[in-house]
């Protein structure tokens, strides 16, 4: 993936270089993608170099770091956040250190946050994530109101667009791996045994496309269908998963999936007002693409899910 502020994509970086080998002048294809010389320039000599892979990505980070804190500085500061809870304004006259850098040091070890810390030990207890892809993947079922053919209430008005009676609802189905928070939709007319089970095996040939060949376990919620549910169990087996619940009225603990289903209303759902529901559904592939491919995450460091699947070791957040 390119970096988050580059201008050329690879395929961007291509066509400079046609463009350039065709006779033009630099300068006047630099204008036209809207780059600098100096990085036009850049690309063509890296062309001209290495052919084809020198137009890949490459990382940005520097070689070497001198001015980055000592690791038995980063060290101290996490002891003195763990043994005394102190925060950077109070760490940082301590061991001289700006608060600033402090804090950066506290996110880069994930102890930024007091409430996700055990207080006698000062371990990390709330912020829970698994190790690898495929070992716990969150399910869950959100009902979404069906739009009527030539839009409802978000396209005239509360009056003219009151619901249909009768419209029902569609029953989104998602999937959700808790290591990389690479996820899966699918829109049904229900929420039955037979469709979860159905949307479950799907759902596990798409992650093994991706690159998660393995569902180790399936976390629900206390749903006949996930409690009961013989096709359920049947699906379960299939892929070689075993099914864990969560605590009666506790949400939190399928928390993933469910944050997951806001951000799917807010940047799908109710991105904008469509004019059908055949629009509406049509949207989530893009959307579902962008999302795991594309979206930056702010639990992943910025990066999208798909670069957890590619490095698993986490070595971005």
């Amino acid at each position: 993936m390119s970096h988050r502020n580059a201008r050329l994509t690879v395929h961007g970086r291509r066509l400079l270089v046609e463009r350039v080998c065709s006779g033009r002048p630099v300068a006047h294809v630099a204008a036209e993608m809207g780059i600098s010389r100096a990085t036009a320039h850049k690309w063509v000599r890296r062309w001209r170099a290495e052919g084809e892979p020198g137009l890949a990505d490459r990382s940005s980070r520097p070689l070497t770091t001198p001015h980055r804190t000592p690791p038995a500085m980063e060290a101290r500061v996490c002891d003195l956040r763990r043994a005394r809870k102190l925060g950077p304004a109070r760490i940082g006259p301590v061991l001289g250190l700006p608060a600033s850098t402090v804090h950066r040091i506290l996110t880069r070890h994930r102890l930024n946050r007091l409430a996700w810390m055990d207080r006698p030990t000062g371990t990390v207890i709330r912020r829970y994530e698994r190790e690898r892809p495929g070992e716990l993947v969150h399910v869950d079922v959100k009902k979404l109101g069906r739009i009527p053919d030539g839009g409802g209430h978000k396209v005239h008005g509360r009056e003219a667009g009151r619901p249909i009676r009768g419209m029902g609802f569609d029953y989104l189905h998602s999937a959700v791996d808790d290591h990389s928070r690479v996820a899966y939709t699918e829109i049904h007319g229900d929420e039955k045994a037979a469709t979860c089970a159905a949307f479950l095996t799907r759902a596990a040939a798409f992650f093994a496309d991706l690159g998660i060949t393995r569902i180790e376990r399936v976390l629900t919620d206390n749903a006949w269908a996930y409690r009961k549910g013989l096709a359920w169990k049947a699906a379960l087996a299939d892929i070689g998963a075993s099914g864990k619940l969560t605590r009666p009225y506790r949400p939190q603990t399928n928390g993933k999936v469910e944050r997951f289903h806001r951000t799917l209303a807010d940047e799908w759902a109710y991105l904008r007002p469509y004019t059908s529901n055949d629009e509406r559904t049509t949207a989530l592939t893009d959307f579902l693409h962008t999302y795991n491919h594309h979206r930056c995450h702010t639990a992943l460091g910025g990066h999208p899910p798909i670069t957890r699947v590619n490095n698993p070791a986490g070595q971005y957040t």
